[in-house]
């Protein structure tokens, strides 16, 4: 068996014993293999050891991540959640300005669904959303009226289409003021 040169006279108190002794390349070419492939699929076996009860889809507007965060807790879902905060909430998902945000979402979705075994979706959109204006125009948002049809619709939408995608999911859609109450629609 070849030695390591430099390993086989080694001067370490604590582990020259065992670097002195002869090395098969062919043995330390395999441990490393083998390590190195246990590390790589670590993170997919922690994966699905993860269970949550639902997916949350939230914007990122700042002044909702608080109330959000106080519903969920109030709710007991505290640790048993996924989160996916995108501009715009569930209008980011329908509307078709985001269109090249979509992918994003569902695949994200189905993979809480397969890996974290969610059992619903919550989706919070949000009163006074710069996305909701960009994606339908001031009009659809300029008075409260038509901010909550202009929500509704497109909270519809999302809930159809998660019933297409992932139809084993119980749909959950809400309204947040900007002073946490939350109006659930559908």
């Amino acid at each position: 068996m070849p030695q390591i040169g430099m390993w086989a006279s080694s001067q370490c108190s604590c582990c020259g014993d065992l670097l002195r002794q002869s090395v098969d390349r062919r043995y330390m070419l395999k441990t490393a293999s083998v390590a190195c492939a246990a590390m790589m699929l670590r993170p997919f076996a922690a994966c699905a050891e993860v269970e949550a009860e639902a997916m949350v889809l939230s914007c990122i507007d700042p002044r909702v991540q608080e109330p959000i965060h106080k519903y969920l807790d109030e709710r007991g879902l505290m640790g048993r959640y996924s989160h996916f905060a995108i501009a715009g909430a569930a209008i980011a998902v329908v509307s078709p300005v985001f269109f090249s945000w979509h992918k994003a979402f569902w695949d994200n979705l189905a993979f809480s669904a397969r890996v974290n075994r969610i059992t619903k979706i919550i989706a919070l959109d949000h009163r006074d959303c710069g996305a909701a204006k960009m994606a339908y125009s001031d009009s659809a948002v300029a008075t409260p009226a038509a901010e909550s049809k202009t929500h509704q619709r497109a909270l519809s939408q999302f809930r159809r289409q998660v019933g297409e995608r992932q139809p084993k999911l119980t749909v959950e859609t809400g309204l947040m003021a900007l002073d946490g109450s939350i109006e659930m629609m559908g």
